[in-house]
């Protein structure tokens, strides 16, 4: 075994650091907070080449005695604790005396602070752990950090950091975050020399969420106040019919104004929400838990961003029985009378935020309608529908053999087929069958005008009807019955559409954009992937750091699901950016039919369903949805009749 040895203060020092120290927000994290602790009213952050290069923390606290200065710097130096008993109490967010000095070991450091009791200020300067420069200096009471080149003595750290826009928008969700856990102080946060977050300081929390999330994430909350087991869960969660996002990002749990990951608090909002919202989708939230200090450890985490807590069972009640009941009295039937509508901030806060947009609807090859009541089958007049249902109970789908390519079948037997076949009935053209769409199957030619021959060569799909509000029937070649799932049928049209058609065919210019709240990362790849939305139909432009406009969609996208499809679509693209663009390109496509195709359950005439069917068999390669799932299938007239014992 070597020879232990006692490492060098220097080196002691950096792989400290490492342990609170591992990007640039944390060093943001740790001087925000040390502000905080100082009872500043006003916080200004500023970075540049995300935090890499420059950090700037100024807050008007109480500043830093001058014999205190050096000292502060020191590993294990603070002022929160002074004995073990201060451990069970901690209502502070610094507390450990590491978060200065792990600093200052891997960067510049500049400090310019004036304490209350003092005439003048200090200039301190320190380089990895070495101080360079302490000078008085003129400055207002409070505290400067500057901080600059961090682990420029750390090459190893330096290279795991990500691009500066992503460390960027690290410090952008702290920032939003510390803003939300203390409303009574105003934040200021500039990013490459713009200001993207100011919050006014009031002590309202619904002020401070309006400023920075914006009109239309804070018109989808609802206000969440209750007190039990001691805990008390205050803030805001979204509404059932809202909760349109595929992860839980925006899920904020703020224990003692500290902003925790808590698994207990988030699987209790999951709980709260159970059959009130889609599966895969998550609600989000802003909940504020005050407790008794002695009911949670908040030292298990060397970045404080974990607790433990001496008993899990309350804590999920209070957060349960406090959002259930919160989303209990929201009534959807009514937003208007709702009574835990939102009041609106003041006036004066409102921006000009775009409103959510109105799509102008065009047709697609099938339309959901409205169940209605079919009137008694009469001839049709040239200004009326092409398609005709006669009085048969049962509709006839003929085709013409030139215009159809039917799925493979077995020929059927010449005795099996009924006295009367030759003479079934077809459904009738009308005048105007010329104009017909092509992307539609013609109608078949009228009986006298139909070869013999064609009826022996390709007999009839006769239309039974829909099971479950799902499954179209038909009665196929007389001897076999064909299943077909509307939705996934619907939905494959629509993805071979969308593949085939160039970008202008399948998009359109909303009337009205819609404005969409998205988290920083979010925002920055669907912008980076902006080339690639536009040629699946999509047009959008930034709106500050976290919104986007939508101003174009697929034209076969209603107004309602194009902000749940491009959440979506958001959400996949943060989590397969190393996909190439034709994977990325198909996925959309997919999604976006999925989203505009029929639904199962839904109620559908049956001329909708007899014209999907018709297109589907004009397609027979079309066999499988974009998801993979079968379209169709066989069941053999032999397999009915075994059934009932017809056969053996």
């Amino acid at each position: 075994m070597a020879a232990i040895n006692v490492l060098p203060k220097n080196i002691a020092e950096l792989i400290a650091a490492g342990e609170v120290i591992e990007r640039p927000s944390s060093v943001i994290k740790e001087l925000v907070e040390n502000s905080i602790d100082s009872g500043a009213k006003k916080i200004t952050v500023e970075i540049q080449h995300g935090g890499v290069t420059y950090m700037r923390v100024t807050d008007d606290g109480c500043g830093i005695e001058k014999e205190d200065i050096r000292k502060a710097f020191l590993r294990h130096a603070t002022s929160k604790i002074s004995d073990k008993d201060d451990l069970d109490a901690i209502a502070t967010l610094g507390f450990r005396g590491e978060a200065l000095a792990s600093i200052c070991a891997v960067s510049k450091v500049e400090l310019i602070t004036k304490s209350i009791n003092e005439q003048d200020g200090i200039r301190y300067s320190i380089e990895g752990g070495e101080e360079k420069a302490f000078d008085p200096a003129g400055c207002p009471q409070g505290t400067t950090f500057i901080v600059r080149e961090l682990f420029y003595n750390v090459p190893a750290r330096m290279k795991f950091l990500k691009k500066d826009v992503t460390e960027g928008n690290a410090i952008a969700n702290l920032m939003e975050r510390m803003a939300l856990s203390h409303p009574e102080i105003s934040f200021a946060f500039i990013r490459e020399g713009k200001q993207t977050i100011r919050t006014q300081g009031d002590g309202k929390i619904e002020n401070t969420v309006f400023q920075v999330f914006g009109k239309e994430f804070f018109n989808s909350l609802l206000p969440v106040s209750a007190e039990m087991n001691n805990i008390s869960v205050s803030g805001y969660v979204t509404k059932p019919v809202c909760c349109l996002r595929s992860n839980r990002s925006m899920q904020m749990f703020f224990i003692n104004g500290r902003y925790v990951h808590s698994r207990t608090a988030a699987a209790a909002l999951e709980q709260a929400y159970k059959n009130m919202v889609m599966t895969g989708k998550y609600p989000s939230c802003i909940l504020m838990l005050n407790m008794n200090c002695s009911m949670l450890d908040v030292n298990v985490h060397p970045a404080k961003l974990e607790v433990r807590f001496t008993n899990e069972a309350p804590i999920f009640d209070s957060v349960y029985n406090a959002v259930r009941s919160a989303v209990s009295r929201y009534d959807t039937r009514d937003e208007v009378k709702t009574k835990g509508e939102l009041k609106m901030p003041d006036p004066k806060l409102l921006a000009s935020p775009v409103d959510r947009g109105v799509q102008i609807p065009l047709a697609s090859p099938v339309r959901p309608a409205e169940p209605a009541v079919i009137p008694e089958p009469v001839k049709p007049e040239p200004d009326e529908p092409d398609i005709y249902i006669p009085p048969s109970p049962r509709t006839v789908i003929s085709y013409s053999p030139a215009e159809f390519k039917p799925f493979p079948v077995q020929e059927s037997k010449e005795e099996e087929k009924p006295a009367d076949y030759e003479k079934a009935e077809t459904v009738p053209v009308s005048e105007k069958s010329e104009e017909i769409n092509e992307s539609v199957i013609e109608e078949a030619p009228v009986p006298s005008e139909m070869p013999e021959q064609a009826y022996t060569e390709l007999p009839p799909a006769r239309y039974i009807g829909e099971a479950f509000n799902t499954y179209i029937i038909l009665e196929y070649d007389n001897d076999r019955i064909m299943f077909i799932d509307k939705h996934a049928a619907h939905e494959r049209l629509i993805y071979e559409r969308l593949k085939s058609e160039n970008r202008g065919a399948s998009s359109q210019m909303l009337l009205t954009p819609v404005s969409l709240t998205m988290d920083t990362e979010e925002c920055r790849v669907l912008l980076e992937n902006r080339e690639l939305l536009d040629k699946t139909g999509f047009e959008i432009d930034s709106f500050g750091d976290r919104s986007i406009i939508i101003r174009s969609a697929p034209v076969m996208l209603e107004k309602e699901d194009i902000e749940e499809s491009f959440s979506e679509i958001a959400d996949y693209l943060c989590r397969h950016k190393k996909l190439i663009i034709s994977e990325k390109m198909d996925w959309i496509y997919a999604n976006t039919a999925c989203r505009a195709a029929i639904k199962a359950g839904n109620k559908n005439s049956d001329e909708e369903l007899i014209e999907l069917a018709r297109t589907l068999e004009q397609n027979p390669d079309v066999k499988y949805c974009p998801h993979g799932r079968p379209i169709f299938f066989f069941m053999s007239r032999r397999e009915i009749e075994k059934q009932f014992g017809r056969i053996q």
